[in-house]
């Protein structure tokens, strides 16, 4: 009789082993998908920053062609500023909802102002032909790339963790745990999702 508890509880031992490993497993498999797409964010913050950091040489550049023009500059800089902690917000806490959703709608507005600009500069043919504006338009493209790039794989890793956090068993894990779903960052329009338009 003795023995048969015993096997019974060597049995019982060996189920709670088992189950104990497999949510150490889904706990770290989901603590790692987590770190991969806020590791993902911080490359989206370094091209932001870049590009947030390439505007107000770019508004210095204009600025002296622009006279008539201070309504569309200030808009930039405005833009500039707001897109600027909307980026800051979301790195702390990539993948929130709320702060994807600023981020997305700061970048938006900030890409509508940059195209307004380039619109305006179209007319001021000096402009157009400045070498410092010529490198600014070029930096502000290869960063507009690098941003689209990044974000992409942002976005698949974000996707990556919702999947296994969604996806049954490891979402008895996660709602245990408290692994929030992430938001993926996105434009909402085909005309947001194109880059200024940065031509001379």
């Amino acid at each position: 009789m003795f023995s048969g508890i015993t096997g019974v509880l060597v049995v019982v031992a060996v189920v709670v082993v088992a189950v104990l490993g497999w949510i150490a497993m889904a706990f770290n498999s989901l603590v790692a998908l987590r770190n991969r797409y806020k590791a993902a964010f911080s490359q989206i913050d370094v091209q932001l920053k870049r590009r947030y950091d390439l505007i107000p040489n770019l508004i210095e550049t204009a600025k002296g062609y622009l006279n008539h023009e201070r309504q569309t500059l200030e808009a930039v800089v405005q833009a500039r500023n707001s897109a600027l902690a909307a980026s800051r917000t979301a790195a702390a806490n990539p993948g929130d909802p709320s702060s994807m959703a600023g981020l997305a709608a700061a970048e938006t507005q900030l890409n509508g102002v940059l195209g307004r600009l380039f619109a305006v500069a179209e007319a001021y043919p000096d402009l157009k032909a400045n070498q410092n504006m010529l490198a600014l338009q070029q930096e502000l493209s290869s960063t507009e790339n690098l941003i689209a790039s990044s974000r992409q794989v942002f976005n698949n890793t974000v996707q990556q963790y919702n999947t296994t956090r969604e996806s049954f068993p490891s979402n008895l894990v996660a709602n245990a745990m408290g692994f929030a779903p992430a938001q993926l960052f996105e434009l909402t329009s085909e005309k947001e999702r194109e880059t200024p338009g940065v031509r001379f």
